[in-house]
């Protein structure tokens, strides 16, 4: 058992010990301390507080004050080695404190030590930090999002605790103390809307209804109110290219041609031998046309037939669709990640793609991809919406290059705060696309990331590895066997240090890698048993497939989260919806938190970087290095400052010549010990060693 003990001279404690129990409702054996508020004297308080010792349980007493009387009669007990003092008690501290320790089984005197030390870097002038900022803190509370960083939570995998195998918003928000440990702004939940599930809640049957498995609207209530009593924003997944073909307003529009919602999808006539109206393939398989007896037509669906796509040239659909959003906004959302964005703007005159001009399951890009109308879409969307709320907005945007990325991002234009983009996403394509096993070329890496961050021009940058659609980063862009902690840490400082925001995916803080399941039967992703399926009618063998769904699969990004290695990985008791990676049992959030050292507190330290140093959030970009087929470095400017980071991605020690203006720089981070030097400019960096230094300016 432990017990924990808030002491202070008057009422600090018991206002402490009020506040930790609403952020942390699992906490109960907590008990205050308030001074000198009868004629009891103190060390007849903590005595009744602290119980008697116990050799087997262990007792943390937070006091206000060194060297005040109430500190005093606390360091008496500390001749008992299972207690432990720590005074200049503030929130921060306890919370931080108490956090570290959930996920100890026996206290930690490093654990201890570590976050005593993220508590003492969240008391900040914030005068200061404003002046260091370099604006207004009206323009700084408008455009948070630009030194935001987002974790993004797959519900489904993320916390189960009504044991049904499926993670709900009760596990995110018990959660919630853990996030705020990370040192996160935002967390990106996708779809927890009522849904059949063809694609994992992409399907949406109701857009005002929780789905019944993640729990009810007053549990959302609860997640939005906890999270932003913790200073973390909450936006969600709009889905509006689509709804499921079991939403109200497909059944009503399928039903008849002359209803009010008949014009709310997309219909065509069958040609005149009765086949599809264009030669459109769908994402996951067949053609993008399903036809409908009632109607004797065909409706269109880029996805699953069981996604069909809403017809946005239609007002009323778009005012349906607004009204929806500010449902959400109202109820006090941050913001809104639009899925797949690009397609709302279709050709009207739904061109056929031409042989080889697109793979058949993309091939409806021919028609539906950045169309004609799209930012006059987005400008009315955000005119009637999303300009009446300090939110952040970012669009997917498949099959869009960086000229077509300013028009949507570009301040001017009033359309989104940025979008994700898909160019790094594909230099590993081979023949099978995504689901091939080709390394990605440092040059292309290097070529797409900063193209992105260079030529937006005014418009705002998204960072990410991976997300719920993609394998993950370790295993993709660095090394999942020896060098999986030193390659997971280097591609996070890749990332953190760029310009503009990074999102971390559920998991990435403890540098999980991609899942090796034993049978193609485990995977549930329905792009995946397409792809699998697809596979094996071309006469691929099983062993190839299974090694191409584990180097590509959506499913490596969700299996459930692993919160300790024991069995059900502290995630259910119940069989869960998706197996669980074997890896769990090493690579678990337990295990990190009880080591100083771990991914998860490498990720904890860049975090707060961006928040204590303006140069990484605001300050220029520039690539070196270009053709250097080992390392990527770039370099950062702001108000006289520099930043240099120096990225190896190499299984072997290499050589690196440090440019002349950082002989005598600071290391700001590094996911090594030691860099060694070889002389003033010359280091050698380690397998997947990263450095970054900064001038003193």
């Amino acid at each position: 058992m432990r017990k924990i003990v808030l002491a202070s001279h008057h009422l600090l404690a018991d206002g402490l010990k009020d506040t930790i129990q609403y952020l942390m409702p699992t906490l109960t054996d907590i008990q205050s301390v308030s001074a000198y508020m009868d004629n009891m004297p103190v060390e007849k308080q903590l005595k009744e507080a602290l119980g008697e010792i116990n050799e087997d349980d262990e007792y943390i007493i937070f006091t206000d004050m060194l060297g005040g009387s109430v500190n005093q009669e606390a360091v008496k007990y500390l001749q008992y080695p299972n207690v432990y003092v720590i005074t200049g008690m503030n929130l921060p501290i306890v919370l931080s404190v108490c956090l570290s320790l959930a996920s100890c089984e026996k206290v930690n005197e490093d654990v201890i030590r570590n976050a005593i030390d993220d508590a003492k870097s969240q008391i900040v002038y914030v005068n200061d930090v404003m002046k260091n900022m370099g604006g207004s803190m009206k323009m700084m509370n408008k455009d948070w999002w630009k030194s935001s960083v987002v974790y993004q939570v797959y519900p489904q995998s993320f916390n189960d605790t009504n044991n049904d195998g499926v993670g709900d918003l009760k596990g995110i928000t018990e959660k919630l103390p853990y996030l705020s440990k990370l040192g996160i702004d935002v967390i990106w939940l996708n779809p927890i809307y009522e849904s059949p599930l063809v694609d994992n809640g992409y399907d949406i049957a109701n857009y005002r209804k929780i789905n019944p498995m993640y729990g009810t609207m007053e549990d959302f209530d609860e997640l939005l109110e906890t999270a932003h009593s913790m200073n973390i924003k909450i936006i969600m997944d709009l889905v509006v290219n689509h709804t499921s073909d079991q939403h109200e307003w497909f059944l009503k529009s399928k039903s008849s041609k002359d209803n009010e919602y008949s014009d709310f999808y997309i219909w065509k006539d069958p040609k005149e031998d009765g086949s599809e109206p264009t030669n459109w393939g769908a994402t996951f398989g067949g053609a993008a046309w399903t036809y409908v007896p009632e109607r004797k037509q065909y409706y269109l669906h880029c996805f699953a037939p069981g996604q069909p796509d809403l017809n946005w040239e239609n007002p009323k659909v778009r005012e349906a669709v607004y009204n929806e959003m500010r449902f959400w906004l109202d109820k006090g959302i941050d913001g809104y990640r639009m899925d797949v964005i690009s397609l709302l703007s279709k050709r009207q005159n739904f061109p056929d793609a031409l042989p080889g001009e697109y793979d058949y399951a993309k091939s409806y890009y021919k028609g539906a991809s950045n169309g004609p109308r799209i930012h006059e879409f987005l400008h009315e969307m955000n005119r009637e919406v999303l300009s009446h709320y300090n939110i952040m907005t970012i669009g997917e945007t498949a099959n869009t290059n960086v000229q077509q990325g300013k028009l949507y991002t570009d301040p001017s234009r009033q359309e989104l705060n940025m979008v994700f983009q898909f160019d790094h996403m594909h230099i590993d394509y081979g023949e099978y696309g995504k689901f091939s096993d080709v390394r990605f070329k440092l040059s292309d890496l290097k070529k797409s990331l900063s193209t992105w961050i260079n030529d937006l021009g005014e418009g705002w940058n998204s960072l990410y590895w991976d997300n719920h659609d993609q394998p993950r980063n370790v295993t993709r862009f660095g090394d999942d066997g020896v060098y999986r902690v030193e390659s997971a840490k280097m591609l996070a400082t890749l990332l953190h240090m760029m310009k503009g925001t990074p999102y971390v995916f559920q998991g990435d803080e403890l540098g999980m890698k991609d899942v090796p399941f034993t049978s193609l039967d485990q995977y549930k992703d329905i792009e995946t048993v397409f792809m699998c399926q697809k596979m094996k009618d071309e006469g691929e063998n099983e062993e190839t497939i299974k090694k191409y769904a584990y180097l590509s699969s959506r499913d490596n990004a969700r299996t459930p989260f692993p919160w300790n290695g024991e069995e059900g990985s502290g995630f259910s008791d119940a069989k869960p919806w998706i197996d669980y990676s074997p890896d769990n049992k090493f690579i678990n959030a337990e295990d990190e938190l009880k080591d100083p050292n771990s991914v998860f507190y490498y990720y904890q330290k860049l975090i707060r970087l961006r928040k204590e140093n303006p140069i990484i959030v605001h300050g220029s970009y520039k690539l070196l290095d270009e053709n250097d087929s080992d390392i990527f470095s770039y370099e950062r400017e702001y108000e006289g400052k520099k930043l240099l980071v120096v990225c190896s991605f190499a299984k072997e020690k290499v050589r690196y010549t440090l440019p002349d203006d950082y002989k005598d720089a600071e290391i700001l981070i590094g996911n090594y010990e030691n860099v060694l030097k070889t002389s003033d400019k010359n280091i050698i960096l380690n397998p997947y060693q990263a450095v970054v230094y900064l001038t003193k300016g």
